[in-house]
């Protein structure tokens, strides 16, 4: 003998709950799985064929990451005092600073390459930011972000206030040109030369932009990831790797 129906057992409230139950991970799981295919396998290399048995990855390109406020931490006072900094020279923090981003507790502002050496000064000079150190430049290489394919990547160090932030500055591939940032913080000089070693990054206004790793004869740009791989034999205890354009191709 069963009993009377309860109210409100249809499947549509059946639905509801299996939506209700929905986690979060699997939420982002489908958000992610909708952006755009940026490249396929594991390298996005074209020159060879798929030696690493991942040619049917698909990378996404996530649109670009913009943090609002309240940032959280010491950030959303960093960036007011910058902004009060850049506005008594009669330039607002927007105009100077097309992003920011915070992300797993890193703070990175991104700058626009003409406004660059206002910033690192600000950030120098200010004794309410007083970033004494620039503790390096790096770059990378986006050949999908087009118009920003390469970026460079200042690291910076407050000693007395115990405080780092990530500058970021991006440029199209066509106009690699960024300001030095030597006659702020004089020890880019090095670093700076690196980054036009293996990127192609272009300082201007370095004070001699020569290869620094890499012999002077040397052709091309070998971290961007559109420099050709392969053609040199890897010997590997006793054994030699053919170079990726000889190796077993997975089609």
């Amino acid at each position: 003998m069963t009993g009377p129906a309860q109210p409100g057992g249809g499947a549509g409230d059946e639905q509801a709950d299996q939506g209700a139950l929905v986690s979060p991970e699997r939420l982002a799981g489908d958000e992610r799985l909708s952006e755009q295919v940026a490249r396929t396998g594991m390298f996005g290399t074209g020159t060879t064929g798929d030696t690493s048995g991942y040619g049917g990855l698909l990378v996404r390109r996530p649109p670009a990451m913009s943090t609002p406020r309240p940032y959280g931490s010491y950030f959303d006072d960093l960036a007011d005092t910058l902004g009060a900094a850049l506005q008594r020279d009669a330039l607002d923090f927007g105009d100077a600073v097309e992003r920011v981003v915070v992300d797993r507790g890193e703070l990175t502002f991104h700058v626009l390459p003409g406004h660059l050496i206002a910033v690192a000064g600000k950030l120098r000079d200010d004794p309410a930011l007083a970033f004494e150190l620039c503790t390096g430049v790096s770059g990378v290489h986006y050949p999908a972000d087009g118009g920003r394919e390469l970026h460079a990547v200042y690291h910076f160090v407050s000693i007395t206030h115990n405080r780092r932030l990530r500058v970021e500055v991006s440029v199209p591939d066509a106009d690699p040109h960024i300001p030095s940032l030597t006659g702020v913080y004089p020890t880019c000089n090095w670093h700076e030369r690196e980054t036009w070693d293996f990127f192609g990054l272009i300082f201007d206004g370095h004070p001699g932009l020569t290869r620094i790793e890499m012999p002077d004869d040397w052709r091309g740009h070998p971290q961007r990831k559109d420099y050709p791989l392969g053609g040199i034999p890897v010997h590997y205890r006793g054994a030699t790797v053919p170079p990726p354009d000889e190796r077993r191709s997975y089609e």
